[in-house]
């Protein structure tokens, strides 16, 4: 009798030890969104300076990946309650397709975020005597657990505000489309610019954004050859800025902008590349000072002569060089870029594919 209880109880016992550890492991896993949001809402509570929170957290253990809901992080002590982000939701996962190279990378995504940078709110430091620009990006990256290799961004939007200015300035990107790949150098390990990055948007003027390149983000300044456009936005549309920095309004026109960009060792070479056309200033019938229509009626001369006649375009190319803490433009190139348009060669609306990425290297 004796051995045979024994027996039943070496039974029993063979069964508990699973069981509890089978049930341990539920009740973790039943925890565990809590324990991460309680992490998640941790780290960004304790950014100086600012306060944020998570609704939730879902994980998905079978494919290494947990989504964050309505992350959102709040200025302390700001002149308004609006969020200096505000992402609806985030994916962050382990990018599988690196991980049969033998590379640990994650990928994210991101639906619908939103970037509002109102410089008021930015410039109060009342809050912290000196703080760091970079404490919230770097929160940000901590949460996630591995490098990120692969980054996208659905329908995003970034606003540019500031209040005090009159009038105020309200700038703004939507439908932002992003796409950069190969962040942490998986692929292409021998390239000088391993990572790509791609994107669409929609600017203030309903213009069409695109921005294009190649990066090395691995290097602690980051080496970079980009390419930029911003076409057919209504010229309206810069309004505020115009009448805050040159005084007029635009009644109609297209304004347009090109650039492209290079970076190599912190030494940066480019151009910025402006065109306003087919623009008509607001007539003198419209609301307005003397002295403001007198201003309106002297820009529009000015305009006028230094318009390119066939294609109606005013237009300059601001060249840009040097070390990233004391970048140049040339006053007498774009002056001169004013004429060139107007009486020697239109410019054309693209990017002039005259930059690459050895162009910008530092001068000895």
């Amino acid at each position: 009798m004796n051995s045979k209880r024994k027996r039943r109880h070496l039974k029993k016992k063979r069964y508990i030890v699973p069981v509890t550890i089978i049930g341990a492991l539920i009740i973790f896993r039943l925890f565990l969104p809590l324990i991460v949001k309680n992490y998640v809402n941790k780290t960004l509570n304790n950014i100086p300076g600012y306060r944020g929170h998570v609704e939730d957290i879902d994980l998905a253990l079978w494919r290494g990946a947990y989504t964050i809901d309505s992350l959102v992080l709040i200025k302390e002590n700001a002149e308004t309650e609006t969020p200096l982000l505000d992402f609806p939701k985030t994916d962050i996962s382990i990018e599988w397709k690196s991980l049969l190279k033998g590379k640990v990378v994650s990928e994210i995504e991101m639906h619908h975020p939103q970037f509002n940078y109102i410089f008021e709110d930015q410039q109060d430091t009342t809050s912290v005597e000196n703080p760091d620009t970079e404490d919230w990006t770097k929160a940000l990256t901590d949460l996630v657990p591995i490098d990120i290799n692969h980054l996208q961004i659905y329908n995003g939007t970034a606003n540019f505000v500031q209040l005090s200015s009159d009038p105020q300035i309200d700038m703004f990107m939507q439908k932002i489309d992003l796409k950069a790949t190969n962040l942490s150098n998986v692929i292409n390990t021998k390239e000088q610019l391993p990572s790509n990055i791609q994107a669409t948007a929609v600017s203030i003027g309903d213009g069409n954004v695109k921005l294009n390149g190649n990066m090395n983000l691995l290097k602690e300044i980051p080496d970079m050859d980009l390419d930029f456009s911003l076409q057919k936005a209504n010229a309206t549309g810069i309004n505020d800025l115009t009448r805050r920095y040159a005084g007029v309004d635009f009644e109609s026109g297209t304004f347009e902008l090109y650039s492209e960009i290079a970076i190599n060792d912190a030494y940066l070479k480019g151009y910025i590349k402006p065109m306003f056309i087919n623009t008509k200033l607001l007539g003198k019938e419209d609301k307005g000072g003397l002295f403001k229509k007198l201003w309106e009626g002297f820009v529009g001369v000015f305009k006028f002569i230094l318009k390119n006649q066939g294609t109606d375009t005013l237009a300059t190319k601001v060249p840009l060089e040097g070390d990233l803490n004391d970048v140049k433009s040339g006053l007498f190139p774009t002056i001169f870029n004013i004429f060139k348009n107007a009486w020697i060669n239109a410019f054309k609306n693209s990017v002039n594919e005259e930059i690459n990425f050895e162009d910008a290297k530092r001068k000895d």
